[in-house]
């Protein structure tokens, strides 16, 4: 069965850094493009970054200058490197991946595989 899971989660203060990874079990991400989301207590799910099968990349505003999303950190992995972290960056964050050689998209509804979430917290 194909899945993904999220790890690296945590508290951090504000400032600091965190790097998510996600993890495919089941199937090669290699034609895979991955989307990171996250859901604030109260709020909707949001897009935070994406890449696609031949890694273009793509940000929200609110993130973008401060996260960074790569391949190949480890086999078969996909990270979310996160800096200058802020309060309004905490959230349940959510790996997800669509077989799909187009550019990403940050809209959840394109993604079929969906990872069951990492908490990160950075207290105010």
């Amino acid at each position: 069965q194909s899945r993904v899971v999220e790890f690296g989660g945590g508290l951090v203060q504000p400032g600091g850094s965190l790097r998510l990874t996600c993890t495919a079990a089941g199937f090669s991400l290699d034609y895979y493009a991955i989307g990171w989301f996250r859901q604030a207590p109260g709020k909707e799910r949001e897009g935070v970054s994406c890449i696609s099968e031949n890694d273009m990349t793509n940000y929200s505003d609110s993130v973008k200058g401060r996260f960074t999303i790569f391949r190949g950190d480890a086999e078969n992995t996909v990270s979310l490197q996160m800096n200058s972290l802020k309060p309004d960056d905490t959230g349940v964050y959510y790996c997800a991946a669509i077989y799909s050689t187009e550019p990403c998209l940050m809209r959840d509804s394109v993604y079929d595989i969906w990872g069951p979430g990492t908490q990160v917290t950075v207290p105010s």
